[in-house]
């Protein structure tokens, strides 16, 4: 059960990926926890530090690995020459990435939520090189539930402005039969205090058949684009070379992927809407301050 808390420094423009997951494994060994902390400054090599595995103790209030602790509105730890300690205000409602019904019923290999899809950030976090003094920084922060990674898969997180946000899940699931489809797509656009789409598996169920949401998955940039009602959406992400950090995963069965990650990626966005003909309703272009990361086994 992964967390992952993303954000970016308005002063500096690094960003920041602390992500933390408990594991049961399926031989049947103890449940551990684990994870790691990565600061991706501008112009500059990307630092990272792991720690655990530390027994999983499953505390009733979040997560906790040796000295790392998330709970509601903090999260504090160390690893290797980090040291952090932050505070988190959520700025609105949680956005659902997946159907809600994902997470009561394993028709699906994982599922998706963010309980603080906006959220600001203060505190500090040390690094080897320095030290980040962080007031208001927006970010967010993301829970999943599942079995493992998927076979490949792009995750984006984009925080528009005025409140608006874009998360955005495409992957490939290892279970036989959705093996052999396309990426499905989750997208959720939340802008002007509504949700695009309306209900979260329409653009998923669309490469099912029923939709018109399709990815193509690829280094240093990916696309997403899709159509639900009279809106339509083109979404392009481009994750710096220099600015890119892969980390290995290892899935309660044992197997392996690797992640490619940059909390400093560009992405464009161009929303339409069909009235006669389609027409430009937003555009959206973030240099630097995308999270953004691709995977695949």
């Amino acid at each position: 059960m992964p967390g992952r808390t993303t954000l970016t420094d308005p002063v500096t423009g690094s960003g920041v990926w602390l992500h933390h997951e408990a594991v049961a494994p399926c031989d049947g060994a103890p449940a551990h926890a684990h994870g790691w902390i990565a600061v991706f400054p501008p112009g500059g090599p990307v630092e990272h530090a792991r720690f655990g595995p530390a027994p999983w103790t499953a505390p009733s209030d979040g997560f906790t690995a040796g000295g790392t602790t998330v709970a509601p509105g903090r999260l504090t730890g160390s690893a290797g020459p980090f040291r952090w300690a932050l505070t988190e205000q959520p700025q609105g409602p949680p956005l659902h990435t997946f159907p809600r019904w994902s997470w009561r019923r394993p028709w699906l290999p994982a599922t998706h939520m963010l309980p603080a899809a906006r959220a600001r950030y203060r505190g500090t976090v040390r690094h080897a090189t320095g030290e980040l003094r962080l007031v208001d920084a927006p970010g967010a922060s993301a829970r999943i539930y599942g079995h493992g990674n998927a076979r490949r898969w792009a995750w984006l997180h984009a925080d528009l402005g005025d409140g608006d946000v874009l998360e955005i899940v495409a992957a490939v699931s290892t279970r036989r039969g959705l093996d052999r489809l396309p990426p499905l797509v989750f997208l959720r656009l939340h802008r002007d205090g509504r949700t695009w789409p309306r209900r979260a598996e329409r653009t998923a169920v669309g490469w099912a058949g029923l939709g018109r949401f399709r990815a193509d998955i690829g280094l240093p940039r990916w696309r997403v684009e899709g159509r639900a009602g009279l809106r339509r959406i083109r979404v392009t992400v481009t994750q710096p070379p220099d600015g890119t950090l892969a980390l290995d995963y290892t899935d309660p069965d044992g197997s392996a992927a690797v992640c490619r990650n940059s909390e400093r990626a560009d992405a464009r966005v161009r929303l339409e809407r069909r009235r006669g003909r389609w027409r430009p309703e937003a555009t959206w272009h973030l240099s630097g301050t995308a999270h953004a990361e691709v995977g695949e086994r």
